[in-house]
């Protein structure tokens, strides 16, 4: 048996209640998953400071003392603990908000304790929040060692005697037993190519470093090993779907598509639109499924691409689909198609939940019949009853909003698989690209249309709020509408924001009628209500639409001028570029306020800073993946993600775009993994990915 996947329990020190904890609390099961559980930091227990020391709030200090005079303050809701700290050199106040009912009985009178933390400023004075608390004993193994790792444990762990420092023997131990065995598993050319640590010299050096530059190395190696693996499967499972996923072939550019492009086509194409157009056009020449993201800003022109690539399947004798999130962007749909297909003798429809039943009868026979050749809708396309004579096309709009589930559900409807192009006006970070979306082709349109002019943005504060006003009048006096969007419905006793309904009621009478007409939407009402209020947006029949982030993707008014984003600090940048699209979608100057009060933290400000510095999406979305991680950057799909141990899709762009690189290269050299000096690799991508993958699918 190999050993290294013995089950924990039978390692020294462990035994069967501690490894039943590390089993629930850290999902650590074998000795394989132990060495995986790597350090968050490390502490230097060479160095021991003085409170006199003291002088950085941005330092880890380690020091050695006595911890007294412990009191607790505030009601139930803001509880806090505060205790004394000192050596001989002076005193600093800790000060704990989490894990009370513990840190009441840790400490005993005259005692000596090591704490380790990060210094903070707090009335003038230094002091440590949550610092980590240890008993001291100079003679302790591990105190001898330069570097220490800590890991991260929790309360129950604590609560039992497995704190980070126990845990930390169990894993010297454990490394010290089973090191010499861990098996290489990356080509040896990469290891000696790219000048990586041996995978066993990385678990010994990053569990037990001499020094800093063991832990660069050791962590070097092992975010490589990871990110490569990751990028192999992606690279496996696309070259599979590119090779055995057979789909129709769209060899005709015929009358639909030239007369489109050469009668009807409303402005002449980017250079952009023209390069992503010709990457579409190879995947449904290829007899491959065509599997594209097309990533476009907001006003970019993705529609009008969309419309040529169904014209296409046209031209070729198969019906094309497009399902949209919403009602109101499928209707919006099309209108684009009546206004742009006019004179053309193309056949298209509606459908969706509000479609009547006797019109809904009429287009599910026309769609069976193939007399239907475009379909637009929303999920209402992927019910059962609805059957294609020869469904060759489907386009997703806003893919994010969707399932994987639901967008391979027009696989059923065909006897082969359409091709599919899914779209989204998110821009995804290049990282992103390369991770969860890279199993897709990516294509971009990265430039507007002639003509488009950029929005204009500014962050004022709420004092300033009688300009806005002056603003918004000054806007609707030239026959512009606006939109004012509130981060919350209801008053909320956490946060001190200006909610929907005092916006409204504020906006009502600095706007009163009859010379002004107000609309609101928000996502708690009917979906007719929000439908009506929205239409009467769009007719032009109201000035001013209040609302949530329901009108982030939707609605095309391009009599919209102005955004105001009231409490913009509560967005996320992704966000809030989302909101500015819905506007500069028309030939006059926009803007975009972003209102906020003077209590920013230093996030908030970054935010506020590069709304008004670009309107570039792409470069936003890089700042978004940056300030607030991949997890939360909207658009990102969760699908098909696995957990990093040590990689980081947020900071290791470099690592990612070189292991992508290196991983389709062995790919190309050696597609099954065949070769001699491949097997452990190959080994190790059916332990980690599934062990019944048919390599020769991709021979």
């Amino acid at each position: 048996m190999d050993l290294l996947q013995t089950k924990i329990e039978y390692l020294k020190g462990v035994g069967p209640k501690r490894a039943e904890l590390l089993n629930k609390e850290l999902g650590i099961f074998t000795f394989h998953d132990l060495l995986d559980y790597f350090p968050f930091r490390y502490i230097d227990r060479s160095q021991i400071h003085k409170v006199r020391q003291i002088c950085d709030d941005n330092v880890y200090y380690q020091l050695v003392g006595t911890v007294s005079n412990m009191q607790t303050f505030g009601n139930p809701r803001v509880t806090r603990i505060t205790a004394i700290f000192t050596d001989d050199t002076g005193s600093i106040e800790l000060v704990w908000f989490k894990g009370l009912k513990w840190i009441k009985n840790r400490f005993q009178p005259g005692k000596k304790y090591l704490i380790f933390g990060k210094a903070s400023v707090f009335n003038n004075r230094f002091n440590f929040t949550h610092p980590d608390v240890e008993d001291y004993n100079p003679a302790d193994s591990l105190a001898g060692e330069a570097l220490q790792g800590v890991y991260n444990t929790t309360e129950k762990m604590k609560n039992a005697g497995l704190g980070t420092k126990q845990l930390a023997k169990i894993i010297k131990t454990c490394v010290l037993q089973v090191w010499n065995m861990i098996p290489e598993v990356l080509p040896n050319s990469l290891v000696l190519q790219d000048r990586l640590l041996s995978r066993k010299e990385a678990y010994y050096k990053i569990h037990l470093p001499s020094n800093s530059n063991d832990i660069k190395r050791a962590t070097t190696r092992l975010k490589y090993e990871e990110h490569f693996f990751f990028q192999l499967r992606l690279s496996v499972h696309k070259k599979d779907r590119q090779i055995n996923t057979r789909s129709v072939v769209f060899q005709q550019v015929g009358d639909y598509f030239n007369t489109f492009y050469k009668e009807h086509l409303p402005f002449p194409l980017t250079d952009a639109q023209k390069r992503v157009v010709k990457e579409i056009r190879a995947d449904l020449k290829s007899g491959h499924q065509m599997n594209r993201l097309l990533q476009g800003d907001v006003g970019s022109g993705k529609t009008i691409v969309a419309l040529m690539i169904m014209l296409l399947a046209l031209d070729n004798g198969y019906q094309a689909a497009l399902m949209a999130p919403t009602e109101i962007l499928a209707t919006q749909h099309l209108e684009t198609l009546r206004t742009q297909l006019e004179d053309m003798n193309v056949r298209f429809a509606l459908l969706t939940g509000s479609t009547k039943a006797s019109e809904r009868k009429q287009i599910l026979a026309d769609l069976a019949k193939g007399d239907l050749q475009i379909i637009i809708g929303t999920h209402a396309l992927i019910e059962d009853t609805v059957v294609f004579k020869n469904l060759g096309l489907c386009i997703i709009d806003e893919q994010h909003r969707f399932g994987v589930a639901q967008r391979a559900s027009f696989w059923d409807k065909t006897t082969f698989p359409p091709h599919t192009l899914v779209m989204t006006a998110t821009p995804i970070p290049r990282t992103l690209a390369m991770t969860q979306y890279g199993d897709l082709d990516v294509s971009k349109i990265d430039e507007l249309p002639p003509g488009r002019k950029p929005v204009k943005t500014a962050h004022v504060f709420q004092e300033q709020r009688l300009a806005v006003i002056g603003f918004m009048k000054k806007q609707i006096a030239e026959g512009h509408q606006i939109y004012v969007v509130y981060p919350l419905i209801k008053e909320s006793e956490k946060m001190d924001l200006i909610n929907l309904q005092e916006g409204y009621e504020a906006m009502a009478r600095d706007f009163p009628e009859p010379d002004y007409h107000i609309s609101v939407v928000h996502g708690q009402m009917k979906a007719e209500d929000k439908d009506w209020e929205m239409q009467r947006f769009v007719r032009g029949e109201t000035h001013i639409m209040i609302a949530t982030t329901v009108i982030e993707v939707g609605v095309n008014v391009p009599n919209a001028s102005v955004m105001i984003i009231e409490n913009a600090n509560r967005f996320g940048l992704s966000q809030l570029h989302q909101l500015r699209g819905r506007v500069g979608r028309g030939a006059e100057q926009s803007y975009c306020v972003l209102i906020t009060d003077h209590k920013l933290t230093g996030e908030g400000k970054k935010r506020m800073e590069t709304m008004v510095r670009t309107n570039d999406g792409f470069e936003i979305a890089e700042a978004d993946l940056q300030l607030r991680g991949p997890g939360e950057t909207q658009g990102t799909r969760q699908s098909g993600m696995i957990e990093m141990k040590i990689g980081d899709f947020q900071h290791d762009e470099p690592i990612i775009r070189h292991t992508r690189k290196m991983a389709n290269l062995l790919l190309d050299t050696d597609p099954t993994l065949s070769k001699p000096e491949h097997y452990a690799t190959k080994q190790y991508f059916s332990q980690q990915f599934g062990r019944d993958f048919d390599w020769s699918r991709i021979g």
